[in-house]
């Protein structure tokens, strides 16, 4: 199916906060757009902007070569989509999934569309809604290349694109280490915030440096392509910081926590990587030598 058509009719299937500006952003691209919802009212505003709302899920993914799937989970996709496939309605259609999903989940996904004679690619968001359709916007892909380079035009208007190889899993592996990242620091801003709140100090006071420490991680760490170097290596210089010195503050962060009766297991997870570290032998190495105890073991 010919897809280079600049104004390629597009479906969105699932209409939260992503689905609605992405649906935005492609109708502001001048894509005829069909969308469908298990709530028919998250689809108002779009539809008086001009999209078509499809009675069904069947009915949505026939108005459009491209469907684009933004929902919950990959469990959604089923419940929503078994009934389209088992009618046939999902052949010679590329569905792309910008759910959330484990990689295992996006590959047998993968296989599931491929009985069904549906080409599927898995994506994912790496920003948040308000970002959709903004040059800051980008959008991890993994799937058969002929597939995503048919589609590239059009999914280039929900973001910058990086295809990342054949493997339907990557994009979710991608994402999910992204979140991972995010999550985490998430989680210790606000366990940071506990401990001083603990001694009664107002987190005004405390969160706009704590803020800074986060943003001059990156200083610290350098540029990604030598870390990533380094990494690889196996090359861990001890020269400004070693893991033996990073441990020791690890466990003041327990103590602190446990006297001050904040949730311990954070500190507790970060010290048992230094502690593992230096069981090694690698307390003489740089922090990166945590690396060594984190990834898989041959």
């Amino acid at each position: 199916m010919n897809t280079t058509d600049p104004h390629q009719p597009v479906t969105v299937i699932g209409l939260g906060p992503m689905g609605r500006a992405m649906s935005a952003a492609l109708l502001r691209a001048g894509h005829p757009l069909t969308v469908w919802n298990r709530t028919s009212g998250s689809a108002n505003e779009l539809v008086a902007a001009g999209a078509t709302l499809a009675a069904t899920p069947a009915d949505a993914v026939a108005a459009s070569p491209l469907t684009v799937l933004s929902l919950t989970d990959y469990p959604a996709m089923y419940a929503i989509l078994n009934d389209a496939a088992q009618e046939g309605a999902l052949a010679d259609r590329t569905v792309v999934n910008l759910s959330s999903a484990t990689p295992t989940a996006s590959r047998d996904a993968a296989v599931w569309a491929a009985k069904h004679g549906t080409d599927f690619v898995t994506g994912g968001v790496m920003v948040p809604a308000p970002a959709v359709g903004t040059p800051d916007a980008y959008v991890y892909y993994s799937g058969p290349r002929d597939t995503y380079d048919r589609h590239e035009p059009v999914l280039s208007v929900i973001g910058r694109p990086k295809y990342l190889g054949e493997d339907p899993g990557l994009a979710q592996l991608f994402y999910q280490a992204h979140l991972d990242v995010f999550l985490t620091s998430l989680s210790s801003l606000l366990h940071a915030t506990a401990l001083v709140a603990s001694a009664g100090v107002d987190p005004a006071d405390f969160l706009p440096d704590a803020l800074q420490t986060l943003t001059g991680i990156p200083a610290m760490v350098g540029d990604g392509a030598t870390l990533a170097g380094e990494l690889a290596a196996g090359e861990h210089p001890g020269d400004l910081s070693t893991a033996l010195m990073m441990g020791a503050t690890a466990e003041h962060i327990l103590r602190t926590s446990e006297a001050s009766g904040v949730d311990p297991e954070l500190p507790k997870a970060i010290k048992s990587h230094y502690d593992r570290a230096i069981a090694a032998g690698l307390g003489n190495k740089n922090w990166t030598a945590l690396y060594e105890v984190i990834r898989p073991q041959q």
